[in-house]
C-alpha cells in the first residue's frame, strides 16, 4: 500500500517536470518573464510599440567546450563588448554625478559569464591612479570617470581563476603615460601570473599558438595597447603591429592597417554608432549585423573577423551579437554558418 500511494506524487512530479520543459518557450517566442524562455535567453521587447515580449539570446557558444580548443588563437572568433567598463547605472566613484555615454548594461563579470571574450577599455591618467574613463582630449574628468580600472582588472581575474580554460583578450585605447602606470595596476590585480608574453606573439600574419597550449601554459591574458613606445617598455603588445580593426563601415580605421593586410593576422570588426543608442542596438544586431560581417569577410582579404564588437550586446530580436559570432566560429572551424554545425552529430545541416 505504502509503495503504491508514494509512486502516484512521485509520478506527477516527472509530468510535471516534463511539461513544464516542453512548455519553454524558444527563442523569437513570446514570453512573460525571463523564466518562460530557455537557458542561455532572456525575455526582452525589442520594439516595444510593436511585438511585445520574446526570448532571445543572452549567451554564447562556447566553441572550445562544443568543438576542441586544439587549433590557433586567431582560428576562432570572441564576442567582444566596446567601452566594457561603462555599464548603466554605475554608482559614481567621485563624488560627482557623471555625464557621459554608457555602451553596456551589466557588469564585466555578467559579460565574461555570458561569453564575452575581449573587453575594449579605455585607460587613463586619473587621480593619480589608472581609471576607466570616457573622454576626450585624453584627459579624464570627475563627471566622465567610472571606476579606477583596478576594480574591473580584478573582476577579470576572478573569472580566469574560476575559468582555467577560456583565455580574456584586453584591447586598450590607452591615454595613461605615467611610466608603468599600466603594469603597476595589473601587478595589483594579480594578472600577471597570466600574461600572455609579448615574445610569444606571432610575426607577419603567422598563426598563433594553440589555444591548448596557452591554456597549458596559464597564458590566457591577451593585452593590446594603443601606444606603440609600450612594446618595449611595458611588454605590452601594440595593438596595430598584430590586428587589423574596421571604422563603423568595412574600411580600416585610421590607426590600422588595410583590412586586407595579411601581415597582421587578427581581425576586429566594431559594429557600433558613434553615440550609443539603446532602443536602435536592438535592431542593429538582427539582419545588418549578419550583412556586417559577411561584407567584412570580403574587405578583410576573405578573412573571418576574430573579434566582434557591438554596444548593449544582449540586446536584439533573437540570436543577436551572440548569433552573429556562431556564424564566424561556423565558418572559421568547418565553413559552416552556424557553428553548431560543427559538432560531430549537432543534426545541423551545415550549408554554404
Amino acid at each position: 500500500m505504502g509503495g503504491t500511494f508514494t509512486a502516484a506524487p512521485a509520478l506527477a512530479l516527472v509530468l510535471l517536470v516534463a511539461l513544464s520543459v516542453a512548455a519553454t518557450a524558444n527563442v523569437g517566442e513570446s514570453c512573460s518573464t525571463a523564466a518562460d524562455c530557455g537557458g542561455g535567453q532572456w525575455c526582452f521587447d525589442c520594439q516595444p510599440e510593436f511585438a511585445g515580449s520574446s526570448c532571445v539570446r543572452s549567451a554564447a557558444t562556447n566553441p572550445f567546450q562544443l568543438t576542441n580548443n586544439s587549433l590557433p588563437f586567431n582560428k576562432y572568433a570572441y564576442l567582444t563588448t566596446h567601452n566594457s567598463f561603462a555599464i548603466v547605472g554605475e554608482p559614481s566613484h567621485t563624488g560627482v554625478p557623471r555625464i557621459t555615454f554608457d555602451n553596456q548594461e551589466d557588469t564585466v563579470t555578467d559579460q565574461l559569464n555570458n561569453g564575452v571574450r575581449a573587453l575594449m577599455l579605455d585607460t587613463y591618467d586619473f587621480k593619480g591612479d589608472v581609471w576607466l574613463c570616457h573622454s576626450n582630449g585624453g584627459k579624464c574628468n570627475d563627471f566622465t570617470a567610472f571606476e579606477p580600472a583596478l576594480d574591473t582588472f580584478k573582476e577579470i581575474e576572478a573569472f580566469l581563476g574560476a575559468n582555467p580554460s577560456e583565455i580574456v583578450t584586453l584591447i586598450l585605447e590607452d591615454y595613461v603615460h605615467a611610466p608603468n602606470g599600466l603594469t603597476n595596476v595589473f601587478k595589483a590585480s594579480g594578472l600577471m601570473k597570466y600574461w600572455f608574453p609579448v615574445s610569444k606573439m606571432p610575426q607577419k600574419g603567422k598563426d598563433w599558438p594553440l589555444v591548448s597550449d596557452m591554456v597549458a601554459s596559464n597564458q590566457r591574458l591577451l593585452v593590446f595597447t594603443s601606444i606603440r613606445s609600450k612594446q618595449a617598455t611595458e611588454g605590452i603588445a601594440y595593438q596595430w603591429n598584430y590586428m587589423v580593426e574596421n571604422n563603423c563601415k568595412c574600411s580600416n580605421r585610421a590607426e590600422s592597417a588595410p583590412l586586407n593586410d595579411k601581415t597582421k593576422s587578427l581581425v576586429l570588426v566594431n559594429y557600433f554608432p558613434s553615440v550609443p543608442v539603446k532602443v536602435t542596438a536592438c535592431l542593429q544586431h538582427s539582419k545588418s549585423l549578419t550583412d556586417m560581417v559577411n561584407t567584412c569577410y570580403g574587405a578583410a582579404g576573405n578573412r573571418w573577423a576574430n573579434f566582434l564588437a557591438v554596444d548593449y550586446y544582449k540586446r536584439s530580436d533573437g540570436g543577436g551579437a551572440f548569433q552573429a559570432t556562431d556564424l564566424l566560429n561556423g565558418r572559421l572551424l568547418c565553413g559552416c554558418q552556424d557553428v553548431k554545425a560543427c559538432s560531430r552529430g549537432s543534426g545541423v545541416i551545415c550549408s554554404s
